[in-house]
């Protein structure tokens, strides 16, 4: 059902493996390393000014339509330095970049890291990459960032970041479960690989020995009555699985598929379908959509909870409950393409979780065509149009509680895809603030890293509940109609912390906190 090439290389033949950038286009092999693209890819640096204080390293990973996996490091100061004066220094440093693939790279996922080993230093995660060459290349990458004590040669570099090579990331093999261009990867857990593809299947894959455990087959869409976008040739019959979404109890699936306009509920236990529910076109017409052409689903996801899931498409989202029940919509403001869709937890303020009274946060994220990442209150239930009746107004807007980048602060390309890290803080510092950083990647190669307070977006998630203006307003409300305003920005919530241009067209990308180097923790 499934091949796998395992790696056998000694150290060297390793590191040759997922090399760093090199100046030599005419290396031993050339279609593996970073000498290939040297000459083709312009990385700028824009650090602001450097001040002290204690650092955090964050693994970046993003895919290409050049085939290209490129490996960035960002180091950037704690939280804890934001009190100080002055803008933190975000700096870049590469740590691999090579031909992954024989075509494009469609999606990155990254294990969760152990509860055994969370704590012990050098230890590994494993990146799954996809591409439309129909292979799902393995990797294992350390979580600890190579030390930087002075015994390592420095590596020439033709670009202005330096080369940062980790000597414990290595390559595991590649399987080949599908027949078709892989659509989606997901770790549900650090013992499960599932992955779906344009042949409509979707494998789940033991880590332990990458062998297939099981397939499931969604079935063909018919011909007629397709939704627009499709690419299919003329005759043939649109398919393939978009996306797919595991409930946090590992139990239950959600799919959506090309060319439907439906989504399926899989059972993981039996691995058979356990229900269908067929989109309502006026919710359909409602996010963009006309009578004669509706949108299939793009992207869709589950909270930590598992009591809603969000199913996006071209122009909005919809945010659905556990029952399958329509929660409300999520539009963007002014309207704009919507590109990915995340749930993120922000936890209480140090105060209120201090003295435990004050839960957590969920807020929902999704980025856009024209460069913005914009966050909207998933919580409570939606806010009725104003003017109208809720009979009128059954199924409310997602209320904005602010966006980060955008035309405003010089951001207008779309951003393909971003993470959401929260970096969470010892409650007893009261001085000092949670942090949210989103890493965003976009279509043009830049790699930005956002800085926003956890407590801004509380309060306005609490403005919302509330039902005070501190929101961002409502541009579809009949007042706004009414007084013939234009659909306004939200407010800019954090700063930008740094950007790294990669020359690339970005497709996808991963992140995750590291942890600190091992020579630090041993010594």
């Amino acid at each position: 059902m499934g091949k796998r090439k395992r790696s056998a290389k000694s150290d060297e033949e390793v590191r040759a493996s997922v090399p760093s950038v090199s100046p030599s286009p005419g290396d031993a092999d050339g279609s593996r390393d970073g000498g290939a693209h040297g000459s083709t890819v312009t990385a700028v640096d824009r650090s602001c000014q450097e001040y002290s204080g204690p650092l955090r390293t964050i693994q970046v990973v993003v895919g290409s339509y050049e085939r290209v996996l490129h490996g960035v490091t960002a180091t950037l100061p704690s939280p804890r330095s934001n009190s100080n004066e002055g803008k933190p220094a975000c700096r870049f440093a590469d740590t691999f970049l090579f031909n992954a693939h024989s075509s494009a790279i469609r999606c990155l996922a990254v294990s969760p890291v152990s509860q055994a080993e969370g704590a012990k230093p050098g230890s590994k995660v494993i990146l799954a990459s996809g591409g439309t060459d129909e292979r799902i290349n393995l990797y294992h990458l350390s979580t600890s960032p190579p030390a930087d004590d002075g015994s390592r040669p420095i590596l020439p570099t033709l670009t202005e970041k330096p080369a940062m090579e980790n000597p414990k990331n290595r390559e595991l093999g590649s399987l080949l479960h599908h027949s078709a261009a892989i659509t989606a990867l997901e770790f549900p857990t650090r013992s499960k690989l599932l992955s779906s593809a344009e042949d409509n299947t979707v494998a789940i894959t033991r880590t332990r020995d990458w062998t297939a455990l099981s397939t499931i087959k969604a079935p063909l869409t018919r011909a007629q009555g397709r939704p627009s976008g499709d690419t299919a040739p003329p005759g043939a019959v649109p398919s393939g699985i978009n996306d797919f979404a595991v409930h946090p109890s590992r139990k239950v699936m959600l799919s959506v598929s090309k060319g439907e306009r439906c989504m399926r509920l899989w059972n993981l236990v039996t691995g058979r379908k356990a229900g269908v529910l067929r989109f309502d076109k006026t919710i359909m017409q409602a996010i963009g959509g006309s009578k004669q052409s509706l949108s299939e689903a793009r992207k869709m996801a589950w909270n930590s909870t598992g009591d809603q899931f969000v199913v996006c498409y071209d122009r909005g989202a919809v945010v659905y409950q556990a029952n399958c029940k329509p929660k409300c919509l999520v539009l963007a403001s002014p309207p704009s393409k919507l590109c990915q869709v995340r749930y993120v937890i922000l936890p209480g303020s140090p105060a209120g979780a201090a003295s435990g009274h004050e839960p957590s946060t969920t807020i929902l994220a999704a980025s856009t065509e024209d460069g913005r990442v914009i966050f909207f209150s998933s919580g409570e239930e939606g806010h009725a149009v104003d003017g109208e009746t809720p009979s009128d107004a059954a199924i409310p807007n997602a209320r904005i509680l602010g966006e980060l980048g955008g035309s405003g602060v010089g951001v207008s390309g779309r951003v393909k895809d971003f993470v959401l890290l929260p970096l969470m803080v010892d409650p007893s510092e009261t001085e000092v603030e949670d942090t949210l950083l989103v890493v965003t990647g976009s279509s043009d190669g830049s790699i930005r890293i956002w800085h926003v307070k956890a407590c801004e977006l509380i309060e306005a998630e609490r403005s919302v509940a509330d039902g005070s203006t501190d929101a961002a307003p409502d541009p579809s409300s009949a007042k706004s109609k009414a007084a013939g305003q234009q659909k306004p920005h939200a407010a800019q919530k954090g700063q930008l912390l740094g950007a790294s241009e990669t020359g690339l067209r970005i497709t996808c990308l991963v992140a995750y906190v590291m942890t600190e180097p091992v020579s630090t923790v041993v010594g």
